[in-house]
């Protein structure tokens, strides 16, 4: 059976048919991995300490504990499905405020720690949802810094903390993140091969 493109370039003279061939692949493979990076997954680099010891990034960048960043994969389409759980790792873009707080914007890597309409408190480095003290196995106990604060979070946003706290510029500096600004959950880390893993 001829395929469409053979039918379209009949009577054509050599190597035109060919020519027409390939770049009509390459136009198909391009448009495949554009669509996916933008509706299905897309990968990010963990650039900074703020999630470390779960996400990695490189030295020499201060408190950071590995040679090579952390890649990950973010799912991009799973919060059409289903609502941001507390625990989430998520990319997402930066409010404009988190330029002016942490001297760097666009898309951050951090966890849900707040839901919408949640009262966040810390009390000397410990976090509190609506009174309740919060289980945090993944922040090491010389990670946490000594802050007191307390925030609401509003309906429809998010309250993002990194993991660790003493070198995370993240809500509790520049506020919630409405929802439509999250990207979508971390799910895999596809570097280096020694890290490859799902969450």
């Amino acid at each position: 059976m001829r395929g469409p493109i053979d039918r379209l370039t009949t009577g054509l003279p050599a190597p035109w048919p060919t020519v027409i061939d390939w770049v009509v692949t390459i136009v198909v493979a391009v448009g495949a991995v554009l669509a996916i990076k933008a509706w299905i997954v897309n990968p990010y680099r963990i650039p900074s300490s703020s999630m470390e010891p779960t996400l990695h990034c490189a030295e020499p960048q201060p408190g950071c504990l590995a040679s090579y960043s952390d890649r990950v994969l973010a799912n991009r389409f799973i919060y059409h499905f289903r609502d941001p759980d507390r625990g989430d790792i998520v990319v997402f873009n930066t409010p404009a405020k988190a330029l002016e707080a942490c001297g760097a914007g666009g898309t951050f890597v951090k966890r849900i720690v707040g839901l919408p309409g949640d009262m966040v408190e810390e009390k000397n480095g410990t976090v509190f949802i609506n009174g309740q003290k919060l289980d945090e196995p993944y922040v090491l106990a010389n990670e946490r810094d000594q802050r007191t604060d307390r925030w609401n979070v509003p309906e429809g946003s998010y309250f993002m903390m990194g993991d660790n706290r003493s070198q995370s510029c993240d809500s509790r500096e520049w506020g919630s993140v409405p929802r439509e600004d999250l990207i979508g959950p971390v799910f895999a880390v596809y570097w280096p091969p020694q890290r490859i893993s799902f969450r």
